[in-house]
């Protein structure tokens, strides 16, 4: 009764069940391990953060480059506070505001971006308070380069003289005159007038959407998995059921006179 499942169609759509079956699994596998890993930074990181609040300063060069071991622990570096920024577009404590950037001038030649603090409203340079004056040790959270659309940063462009959407050496090449740590560090204390911006999490090291996307999309798979089974299943009862009914002669009669072999008649997808 089932040698149906041996004629080349049949092969054809056995072979296609064999592939689609592992293949889903692997996939939803695969979705799963990503999503374990997101929870798994995400812990790491909070234990992190914990510990990093308990640790002395560092040196920045000690520290760099930035990524999610060293992202978020406290740095210090010492120089002179050159050029200022405005970063606009910057909620703190569910208020709009923006962060006033400067830019601190080290002994290596580089300058380092130092958030000194936000401020509500408007980006105004006027409100801005001015940076100290003479040489400074500046200490606060070290932080990676911000990329545009990621982690809460605009993609506005065409922004006034002395704004930057982001805070990377990458926006900042063409607005200071001299060469940019690949890093920024944001003040543990502000300075007067302005309050403190806390240290962001890295990128893809939290449970944020993507995480629970890789979950989601694990369950697609072994849905699309269970899916092709169920498939398989009823087509092979569909090809029983009219076999049956070819031995009890309940074939129609348009059927009869078709010439067309029983299979083709009966098992479409």
């Amino acid at each position: 009764m089932y040698r149906f499942l041996l004629t080349p169609r049949w092969w054809g759509i056995n072979v296609f069940v064999l592939l689609a079956i592992p293949f889903c699994v692997f996939m939803g596998s695969w979705q799963l391990s990503r999503f374990d890993a997101r929870v798994d930074d995400h812990r790491n990181l909070s234990e992190q953060t914990a510990s990093a609040r308990t640790e002395p300063p560092r040196p920045l060069a000690s520290l760099l480059p930035v990524d999610k071991r060293t992202s978020g622990m406290p740095a210090t570096a010492t120089g002179r506070y050159g050029k200022q920024l405005l970063v606009p577009d910057r909620e703190l404590d569910g208020k709009q505001g923006y962060y006033v950037l400067t830019l601190l001038r080290t002994g290596s030649g580089k300058a380092l971006p130092v958030v000194r603090g936000w401020l509500p409203g408007t980006a105004d340079a006027a409100k801005a308070p001015a940076p100290p004056a003479g040489e400074v040790t500046v200490t606060g959270a070290l932080q990676a380069s911000e990329s545009p659309g990621g982690n809460g940063v605009g993609t506005r462009g065409g922004l006034p003289s002395g704004q930057t959407g982001a805070i990377s050496a990458a926006s900042l090449v063409n607005l200071v005159p001299y060469d940019v740590y690949d890093a920024w560090v944001t003040l543990d204390k502000a300075d007067a007038g302005m309050k403190a911006v806390p240290a962001k999490a890295p990128e893809g090291s939290g449970l944020d959407l993507k995480a629970f996307q890789n979950l989601g999309y694990t369950g697609e798979w072994f849905v699309f998995a269970g899916f092709v089974v169920f498939m398989w299943f009823r087509l092979v009862r569909r090809e029983l059921e009219a076999a049956r009914d070819a031995e009890l002669g309940l074939v129609p009669d348009d059927a009869e006179g078709s010439g067309e072999p029983l299979e083709g008649r009966t098992a479409g997808v």
